[in-house]
């Protein structure tokens, strides 16, 4: 993938081009082994010279401009991301504005408090927090998020139709509503015990910083940590009770130099504020101008497509077949509205 979307930015036509070349100058361009050349031979012409194929609008391909770019620095990226919830948001996880909140699927009521308070605090200062929304911690954390009016972040191990566990199906549905929801996995695809694990590295990779709250020997959030050290992205680590089994594989991490975490505030003192204030105003100002345009007439209506067509005042009363005077009304409550703004030479641009 990485070597046909590099091709592609540089062929005139994209992938139209490189879709039409023949299998000489592919091999020779991608070096690619024989029975890859002829399966993908195969797939051409099943489907011909001009495909037609529809992507859902959910589902994002490495060749998207919106294709989060920290995906691309994994030793094994995803082929493809189907997402659920806030588009706004995958621009922040692209630039990793986000924090990692994992842990034990049984962790003691030690863990649970340190999970809500960090679900709540970084939500207070507007970081997205992204879990696994597996039992425990991730459930915690994200339940907190959520009662502080936060954005959380789901990496699913299932595909986005599926819920497991299954009692998290309403946790599942209100991360959609307030945050996004995003996995590999299309819908056909059968979940592995391996989809959970996989589903570490996406986690890891779309965040600033990784937080492990409580969690045993040999538990994926061990796995999680050492993804993220790999990535070069802090690890911080809740201490835990000495004795108790499940702090055992947290507290190893921070004999191994893992930052410590005993209070949340130090987090956010060392991250600083959060994305998502903007976020969720710009978010405000969309819905107020979808209202605006809720409420605009037919005549309104008909003059906003001629401004997108660039049309000149005079025009606009032609088309309109209307008196001057009241199409310059009509401009000026659009433009109170917030929906065009006059440019020089009695014209106006759509906002």
């Amino acid at each position: 993938m990485r070597q046909l979307c590099s091709a592609a930015a540089n062929a005139p036509q994209g992938f139209q081009e490189l879709w039409s070349c023949s299998l000489p100058t592919l091999q020779k361009q991608f070096g690619w082994p024989a029975a890859v050349m002829s399966s993908l031979e195969r797939y051409r012409s099943s489907l011909g010279l001009k495909p037609c194929i529809k992507v859902p609008i959910n589902v994002l391909l490495p060749c998207d401009p919106e294709w989060p770019a920290c995906f691309e620095r994994l030793e094994r990226p995803p082929l493809s991301i189907h997402w659920r919830g806030s588009q706004d948001l995958l621009s922040l996880l692209s630039m990793q504005q986000a924090v990692a909140v994992v842990g034990t699927r049984r962790p003691s009521s030690h863990g649970l408090r340190m999970a809500d308070n960090l679900g709540r605090a970084l939500a207070q200062a507007h970081w997205p927090v992204v879990s696994g929304l597996a039992e425990g911690v991730d459930a915690a954390a994200h339940r907190a998020c959520l009662e502080a009016g936060g954005c959380p972040v789901a990496v699913l191990g299932t595909p986005l139709h599926r819920v497991y566990p299954p009692e998290h199906r309403r946790l599942q549905q209100e991360v959609a509503r307030a945050g996004l929801l995003i996995t590999e996995l299309r819908d056909s695809e059968r979940v592995l015990r391996s989809s959970f694990a996989l589903r570490n590295r996406l986690l890891v990779a779309v965040a600033k910083a990784v937080v492990v709250v409580e969690c045993p020997e040999n538990s994926g959030a061990l796995h999680t940590a050492a993804v993220a050290r790999s990535l070069g992205i802090p690890v911080w680590v809740v201490p835990g009770d000495a004795l108790r089994e499940s702090s055992q594989g947290s507290n190893a991490l921070l004999q191994s130099g893992a930052l410590p975490l005993i209070k949340a505030q130090a987090l956010i003192h060392h991250l600083g504020p959060g994305p998502c204030g903007s976020c969720l105003e710009e978010s405000h100002a969309s819905a107020l101008k979808s209202n605006k345009l809720l409420r605009i007439s037919s005549v309104q209506t008909r003059l906003l497509k001629l401004v997108d067509d660039d049309s000149s005042f005079d025009e606009m009363v032609h088309a309109l077949q209307s008196k001057p005077e009241r199409v310059a009304a009509e401009l000026l409550k659009l433009e109170l509205d917030g929906l065009v703004v006059a440019q020089p030479g009695l014209r106006w641009r759509s906002l």
